[in-house]
Formats: structure tokens, C-alpha cells, sequence
């Protein structure tokens, strides 16, 4: 996480008194004293800060970053020089026409006190070019961040437009044979209909619902699409009683129950569905379906596999790393869908 620009400003603030006062602990007692010498050698942490600023908001923006790189460094090489040349030619004149103090004889040559300074301003330099250089991969790490974040709420968005659709219309397909059968029971469906579709409007809005309000959504769906079922077709239900009061991304167990419904009953012959879900709050959610496999033939295969494609891909962007999806016959006469989700 890159830190707040108060909190840059904060340790930078720190890290310059650091430079400009650590002089003070090998000074002189004497205060006065103090305060002439000090003034002396002031200019040396005013001279990294130079370098320092010049660099973090110039040289590096308009020369490195631009990839002009033989121009970067030799604007700091002309900048290290000046600023060597002008320290030493102030410490010449403050030392000895202000404090009347002769330079020892004993003390390092010019040439290496020069050759020093110009590398404690080649090191601030690096350490601005360091500074600046992460600032930037902050700032295009969290834009990239920022960009995926956009894209998979825009792919979601857009999964999230193509199942409600397939949804409404594989009900108004199941509702559409009820009519033939039992008018009656048909009327109830629209009505059973008309509630579930306010569930699909109102929690599909929502990043994360109630598992509670999605099992009573499964029942509710459960109980629409038996009413036109024969007799031969054997339902079993287990879903849990009790309150779980967990969270959950919304509709994801409702293509399995979808594709059982569609693809596990057949008019003529015996049938199952048998839809199980149970809810552990250290494992996650469970959910698995097997129903008596009867695929579409070729010519009535329209939307099929449509569900099955954007859950997967649902998962992958809400669950990633956190599902197990299995879906496939068994033994060529039952079809299994196994979900399982880890909130």
C-alpha cells in the first residue's frame, strides 16, 4: 500500500532535520561558538536539498523519465560541480575572512574534500531517483489496480445481464408448458414467478446477499418447476432449515438447479433430481445435484450451456482460487453438478 503524501511529507521532514541538526553533537558547547561554526557548515544539507528537489521534480520528470538519459546525468554532474565549487569557495571565505580561522595544515587535501562532497550529492541524488522511482510504480501498480478492478466489475456486470435473461426464459418456457396442463396451476406460476423475478431484480444488484434468501429463492424455483412435472419424476430436497447468516454472490446454485430441471426429465421415462445443500462455516457451502441424465437432441439445444459458461466465469472473478465446480455424468444414466464455494 503506498503511503499518504502527509506521510511522505512527514518522513521527509524527519530526515531532514536528521541532516540538518546531526552536525550539532560535534560541535562546540559554547553557544555562540555554536552558532557561527554551525553557520558554516549550514549549506551543505541546504545543497543535497538542491540536488534533492531539483531532481525529484525536474530532472527526473523531464530527462530520465523521458529517456534521455546522457542529458539526466549530465545535468547532475554540472550541478554536483557548481555546488562543490560553491561550498568550498564559502567555507574558504566564511572560515577565513569571517572567523578568522587559517586553514590546518594537518587536515585532509582540497581534493579529496571535494571528491566527498561530490559524492554525498551523488548519493542524494540516487536516493531522489530511488524515492521517485517507487512513487511511480505506486502510482501505476494502483492504476492497473484500479483498471482491473473496472474490467471485472464490467465483465460481472455484463454475466450479470445475460443470466437473468437466460433465467426468465427458461421459467417462461417451463410456464408456457404448464398452460397446456393445468391452466389453474399456470395462473399460480406467473404469480410464484413475479416473486422470484423481484428477488432477481433487487438481490442481483447486490455484490453479496443472504445465503438464507438464496436457499428460500432455490425452494421457491424448486416448487415453480415441479408444478408441471409427471409423476414419474422423483424430487428430493434437502436444504438446510437453520439460519446461516452468511453471504454469498447471488444466483450461482440456480443454473445447476436450472440444467437439473432441463436436461433431467423425461416425459415417458422414469426421472430423479435430487438436490442437496448444506453449509459449514469452516468449510463454505456445498451444493450438489444429481438428476437422471436426458440431454437435448441436437435440434432443441438453443441457450444450452450458456448457464454453465458464465457461472464458471462468475466464479473465477468473485471466487478465485476459492470454488470447486464439477459438473458430468456418471455411469452414463445420472448427471452430477458439484459446487462448492468457501466464503
Amino acid at each position: 500500500m503506498k503511503p499518504s503524501k502527509t506521510l511522505q511529507y512527514i518522513i521527509q521532514i524527519i530526515c531532514w532535520g536528521i541532516v540538518f541538526f546531526f552536525p550539532l553533537f560535534f560541535l562546540p558547547k559554547e553557544a555562540e561558538l555554536v552558532s557561527k561554526r554551525y553557520l558554516g557548515y549550514v549549506f551543505v544539507p541546504i545543497s543535497f536539498m538542491v540536488i534533492f528537489y531539483l531532481n525529484y521534480f525536474f530532472l527526473i520528470n523531464r530527462l530520465l523519465f523521458r529517456k534521455h538519459l546522457i542529458c539526466f546525468l549530465l545535468s547532475n554532474v554540472a550541478l554536483f560541480v557548481l555546488l562543490t565549487f560553491l561550498l568550498d569557495y564559502w567555507h574558504t571565505f566564511y572560515f577565513m575572512e569571517i572567523m578568522g580561522e587559517k586553514q590546518h595544515s594537518g587536515g585532509p587535501p582540497k581534493a579529496m574534500i571535494l571528491l566527498r562532497d561530490g559524492a554525498m550529492m551523488a548519493l542524494t541524488a540516487a536516493l531522489s531517483v530511488a524515492v521517485k522511482v517507487t512513487n511511480n510504480w505506486y502510482n501505476t501498480e494502483n492504476e492497473r489496480k484500479e483498471l482491473e478492478k473496472a474490467r471485472t466489475e464490467a465483465e460481472l456486470k455484463n454475466l450479470k445481464s445475460q443470466l437473468n435473461p437466460h433465467f426468465l426464459f427458461n421459467t417462461l418456457n417451463n410456464i408456457y408448458s404448464l398452460i397446456a396442463i393445468d391452466a389453474d396451476r399456470a395462473q399460480y406460476a406467473v404469480h410464484d414467478l413475479s416473486r422470484l423475478l423481484r428477488h432477481v431484480l433487487y438481490e442481483d444488484k447486490q455484490q453479496l446477499v443472504s445465503l438464507d434468501g438464496e436457499i428460500t429463492f432455490m425452494r421457491s424455483y424448486i416448487e415453480l418447476m415441479s408444478l408441471r412435472l409427471p409423476e414419474q419424476v422423483d424430487v428430493k430436497v434437502d436444504l438446510p432449515e437453520t439460519e446461516t447468516r452468511m453471504l454469498i454472490a447471488p444466483l450461482l446454485f440456480i443454473t445447476l438447479i436450472e440444467n437439473a430441471f432441463k436436461h433431467g426429465v423425461s416425459p415417458t421415462k422414469h426421472s430423479f433430481i435430487h438436490i442437496a445443500l448444506s453449509v459449514n462455516p469452516a468449510e463454505g457451502v456445498e451444493c450438489r445435484i444429481e438428476n437422471s441424465n436426458y440431454p437435448k437432441q441436437d435440434n432443441d439445444r438453443s441457450g444450452s450451456g450458456i448457464g454453465l459458461v458464465n457461472l464458471r466465469k462468475r466464479l473465477e472473478l468473485l471466487y478465485p482460487g476459492k470454488y470447486e465446480l464439477h459438473t458430468g455424468a456418471e455411469d452414463g444414466d445420472t448427471y452430477v453438478a458439484y459446487l462448492k464455494i468457501v466464503c
